[in-house]
């Protein structure tokens, strides 16, 4: 458009560059504007135009056809249920046949119909596969192998009655495989899918059966049973994928599942060497079986299940047999061992890798197995104590069994526990040598060792005495171990920095390096196992130590100077540095108990603990250990008000309530800590509050002035500092916890002393309100007075009423509103002024 132009023209123009004003740029825009709005116009109707000389050209278009209905069975779909519904038919005809109808021909003729129908349906699959009809020649099959089953049972019927019927239908399920089998290999039939599968189903039974004929014992069936399996086996590695292949799955871990139970079970019930031995035998066959076919490249996908059932199997065996020989207490340890032994086969270079890792993996299910054995006498030792909290300083016990114990019964047949755990233990120390596993092996290891440690001395039924010294010695020795220990380097499961980085990384502490990260996630480190080791160790050792007196005092005094002397290393004091405080508190209570104190004077020396994690929390610079050690004092503060709230001493309690507000008001200088302030002047208050009601004191000014003095001053402080912080924030609080319960104890009093000292506290807080020009001290002083007079004036007001005539209340209240109505425009007026008064103050 021109306007284009013009600007095309104003940019192009060389050696120049020319804008048009903006008056004379801005009628241009609109112009072109109107112009674009008339084209776009023209274009709607001529658009408009043509759609309908579209619309009246086209033919009126006939209806859609209604769509065919969709079937809802497809036409294989019935056929193959017809076919499989006729072939059922047809087998329970057949069956009536032979069942019913048997005995009324002769032996000649039930030869003659039977053979000849037999032969018939057998026959007619041939044709129909060769016209293409597939699923009816497998319908017909199945016909012709359901009779020849029915040809075996009357063939038993008739000439073989005599015969024991295990053992016909053993041999007459061997024939009926071997003749399917033949049927479906057959060149003119070999097509049908259906006799293979059901020649190996009907392979199944011989073998079992025939043993069962034979009387043969629990063994001999079992064996029969595996053998089977081992015979699935072959064929599903040996035939291709298709539906032989699914069913020899399907029957080799049926019957394997089944053969195993059975001898895994006769090991477990062997009274003696032969039978189990001969268990092991059958357990080894079983495995033989299971390597067998791991070794085979077509079960590669179920090689490493495979490996891991033949190791768990030749475990089981090795171990059957010398369980019978030896204690019932060394039943596991032997079983173990033989897990243990079972990697050596790995050694060998000709095993494939699948094979070697089942094997590791099945020795690792026999260590964990045998640990979880262990796992009821490790808890019996770490819980079993708590049950002396109910009989504190009752006497010692004869030795630590009896003490861990205390009234349960002691599991029977645990006497090779720590044996199971130092052997797993030495497992893990040499698998340690990988430094892929290092960090969580050594991990393991000091985990096995702790919880042999601790249950040794239960075993070995040491004295009571000697019992307290060794668990004290593994708490030692598990906080030495997490002091010393250094920390991990694993680069492999560290994160990488980036080649491009040049940020060096930042140490945790002067003795804690980077490295110290590289731990495995999820995974945690061997000190921070110790730490934790020790802090377990240490609980079972308290709640042992309160058998007596003296030993209380003792474990306690030993466990508070070893985490406390733990505390020095800083990546142990989260943990080790409020373990300390709580058996100090604990030590304080003991002592004074043991010196016969009261409740509330045993409050004083525990707040010994309070006092020492205010000191200890100022001192750490690692935030980690901070919130621990003051959460456990505050506990610790917690425990001594409750000591001395528990006889009712009042004076006392004050007394501890107070304390503990110095401990806080001391914390709460530190200036991450300001706002601990609160705390302690809600202690001070509550500590005031006890007194007097230990004095008996029942005026509520008591307790409220030393509420609104404090809250005062931080008032004006922080108006000081912040000069526009408001009125009602600095000073409402204050003003209103003792205004307001002394106006509601004024309200009750029939003396004149509290509603006139009332009444002028009242009147000087509005006047200074008003001095100062401040919003709260105005109102809350003023609607106090107002009140207060009220009540003063209140019987007076009712003498007058009762004397007064009935019309005149309604003649002032007319008088009033008269009055009120005459004087309105200055009302408000000197309502607008107070609005200003009052929005001008702060």
């Amino acid at each position: 458009m021109r306007t284009h132009a013009l600007w095309r023209d104003a940019d192009h123009t060389p050696g120049m560059t020319h804008f048009p004003p903006p008056a004379e740029e801005l009628r241009l825009l609109d112009l072109e504007l109107r112009q674009l709005d008339a084209r776009r116009a023209q274009l709607l109707h001529r658009r408009a135009w043509l759609v309908t000389a579209l619309q009246a050209a086209a033919p009126r278009s006939a209806p859609a056809p209604l769509a065919p209905p969709r079937p809802e069975a497809s036409a294989p779909r019935v056929q193959n249920v017809l076919l499989v519904l006729g072939g059922v038919l047809l087998t329970i005809a057949a069956m009536a046949f032979t069942l019913v109808s048997w005995g009324h021909m002769g032996i000649a003729g039930r030869a003659l119909v039977l053979g000849a129908v037999t032969v018939a349906v057998l026959a007619a699959p041939v044709p129909l596969l060769k016209r293409g009809l597939r699923s009816t020649a497998e319908s017909v099959a199945g016909l012709g192998l359901v009779l020849t089953v029915l040809d075996a049972y009357a063939l038993h019927e008739v000439g073989l009655a005599d015969v024991d019927a295990t053992g016909y239908l053993a041999a007459a399920s061997a024939v009926l495989a071997a003749l399917w089998t033949a049927y479906g290999l057959l060149p003119r039939t070999s097509e049908l899918r259906l006799p293979l599968p059901a020649a190996l189903l009907a392979a199944q039974l011989p073998l079992t059966l025939w043993a069962v004929a034979a009387d043969a014992s629990l063994f001999g069936i079992t064996a029969a049973v595996l053998v089977t399996a081992g015979f699935d086996a072959g064929v599903a590695l040996r035939v291709p994928a298709g539906s032989v292949r699914i069913t020899a799955v399907i029957g080799a871990y049926g019957m394997g599942a089944w053969g195993v139970w059975a001898a895994g079970w006769l090991s477990w019930t062997a009274t003696g060497p032969s039978a189990a031995a001969r268990a092991a035998a059958l357990l080894l066959l079983a495995a033989g079986i299971a390597v067998t076919a791991a070794w085979q490249e077509a079960a590669a996908k179920q090689a490493l299940g495979l490996s891991v059932a033949a190791g768990l199997l030749t475990v089981a065996a090795l171990g059957g047999t010398a369980r019978p020989v030896l204690p019932e207490a060394w039943t596991v340890p032997v079983y173990l061992v033989c897990g243990i032994a079972l990697p050596a086969a790995i050694w060998a270079d000709r095993l494939p890798q699948a094979l070697r890792d089942g094997l590791t993996r099945a020795s690792a299910a026999v260590q964990g197995l045998a640990l979880l054995w262990t796992l009821p006498l490790v808890a019996i030792a770490l819980v079993g104590p708590v049950a002396w909290v109910e009989q504190v300083w009752s006497g010692a016990p004869g030795d630590v069994r009896q003490a861990m114990a205390v009234d349960a019964p002691w599991p029977p047949d645990t006497e090779t526990v720590p044996v199971v755990l130092a052997t797993v233990a030495a497992v893990l120390l040499l698998a340690a040598r990988d430094t892929a596993w290092r960090t969580r092996a050594l991990t393991g290891v000091l985990v096995l060792a702790w919880a042999t440690a601790l249950v040794l001395p239960a075993v070995l039924e040491l004295p009571y005495a000697v019992g307290l010294v060794a668990l004290a010695i593994t708490t030692a020795g598990a906080l030495a171990a997490a002091a010393w220990i250094r920390p991990s380097e694993q680069p492999e499961t560290a994160e990488e920095p980036s080649a491009t980085s040049t940020e060096e990384p930042t140490p945790t502490s002067a003795e804690e390096p980077a490295a110290a990260t590289a731990t495995p996630i999820g995974f945690p480190a061997p000190r921070t196992t110790a730490a934790v080791l020790a802090l377990l160790t240490s609980l079972p050792l308290a709640f042992l130590s309160l058998t007596t007196e003296a030993a209380t005092l003792t474990v306690l005094a030993v466990l508070t100077a070893l985490f406390a002397a733990a505390s020095w290393k800083a990546h142990l004091a989260p943990v080790t540095a409020p373990a300390g405080l709580a058996y100090a508190a604990g030590l304080a209570c003991a002592a004074g108990a043991a010196a016969g104190w009261q409740p509330q004077y045993v409050a004083l020396l525990v707040l010994v603990v309070p006092v020492a994690a205010a000191l200890l929390a100022a001192r750490l610079g690692d935030a980690r250990a901070t919130v621990p050690v003051e959460v456990t004092g505050a506990l610790a503060a917690l425990l001594a008000v409750a000591l001395a709230a528990a006889p009712a001493d009042l004076p006392m309690l004050a007394l501890v309530l107070a304390l503990c507000g110095v401990i806080t008001a001391g914390v709460a200088v530190r200036p991450e800590r300001r706002s601990v302030a609160y705390a302690s002047a809600a202690l001070f208050v509550l500590a005031t509050w006890v007194r007097l009601a230990a004095w008996d004191v029942g005026t509520p000014e008591a307790y409220t002035l030393p509420v609104t003095v404090p809250a005062l001053l931080v008032g004006a402080l922080r108006r000081r500092r912040e000069p526009r912080t408001s009125s009602w924030t600095a000073y409402g609080p204050g003003l209103a916890a003792t205004l307001v319960p002394s106006l509601l104890a004024a309200w009750g009093d029939p003396q004149w002393t509290r509603p006139l000292l009332l009444g002028l506290a009242a009147l000087a807080v509005t006047l200074l309100g008003a001095r100062h020009h401040l919003q709260a001290p105005l109102m809350l002083g003023g609607l106090v007075l107002a009140l207060d007079a009220l009540h003063e004036l209140a019987p007076y007001i009712a003498q007058v009423t009762d004397a007064l005539p009935r019309w005149v209340p309604p003649a002032l209240a007319g008088l009033l509103l008269l009055a009120i109505g005459a004087t309105y425009e200055q009302r408000l007026r000197d309502a607008r002024k107070m609005r200003d008064f009052l929005g001008n103050m702060h």
